[in-house]
This record gives C-alpha cells, sequence and structure tokens, in this order.
C-alpha cells in the first residue's frame, strides 16, 4: 500500500501550489464494493483545534476527479490506521516530505469525520 501512496503523493505534488495554500489534507472516501479513494486538497487555513479548517480549500490538485483508489474488504478504521501508516512513512522519507512540512500542518480523515493531525509546525 505504501508504494501505492508513495508514487500517488508524488505525481500530485510536481503540480504548483497555490500561495494561498497553508496546509494540505488526505480525505478519505468509502466508496462501493470494498472500494476506497483518496484526494488531496491544500487549504487556505489550518486550526488544529477546528477540523473545519480542512474544508477551506485552495486546490484540489484535480485529485477529486482522480482520486488515488483501491479495493479492500475492511471496515472504515482499518483502512484509516493504513493510511495514516502510509502518510506517517511518507512524512518521513518521502519525496516530498520536506515540502509537506514546510506548511502548516498535514492531516487525514473520512470526509465526514474527524481529522488526524500528522504533522504540524
Amino acid at each position: 500500500m505504501y508504494k501505492k501512496i508513495e508514487e500517488w503523493i508524488n505525481n500530485v505534488l510536481e503540480q504548483k501550489i497555490p500561495s494561498e495554500t497553508v496546509a494540505f489534507c488526505f480525505n478519505l472516501y468509502e466508496d462501493e464494493d470494498d472500494t476506497w479513494s483518496m484526494e488531496l486538497v491544500g487549504t487556505e487555513r489550518f486550526d488544529i483545534d477546528d477540523s473545519d479548517w480542512a474544508c477551506d480549500e485552495v486546490t484540489d490538485f484535480d485529485t477529486r476527479d482522480e482520486p488515488l483508489s483501491w479495493e479492500k474488504e475492511a471496515e472504515w478504521d482499518e483502512i484509516l490506521d493504513d493510511v495514516t501508516d502510509a502518510l506517517k512513512q511518507y512524512l518521513e522519507n518521502g519525496l516530498h516530505a520536506a515540502l509537506l512540512k514546510s506548511y502548516a500542518g498535514v492531516g487525514v480523515g473520512f470526509v465526514d469525520g474527524d481529522i488526524e493531525i500528522l504533522y504540524s509546525k
């Protein structure tokens, strides 16, 4: 799973990041038939105490139209754990880890749930 996420993030972050971007959020979705999707958004604010910061999108890097999708028979919390572990690994060793950490924060969560903060300055 990590390799797939790593390649996807590397491709997404080759794009220009709008200057209004202050943080990033990896949004997870449950699709049909054990299919899951993830998009990346850049946001114009970051607030560790208010998860609505992730709603203030500046860009979705076209990932809403082209999300990372995969199949796995699992409950949502297992998917969140898998993705969180992979993203933490990416923030340690990934090609664009320094770029992501140069912003105010990075979070992950299901679009209708809580956000886990993976990094904050």
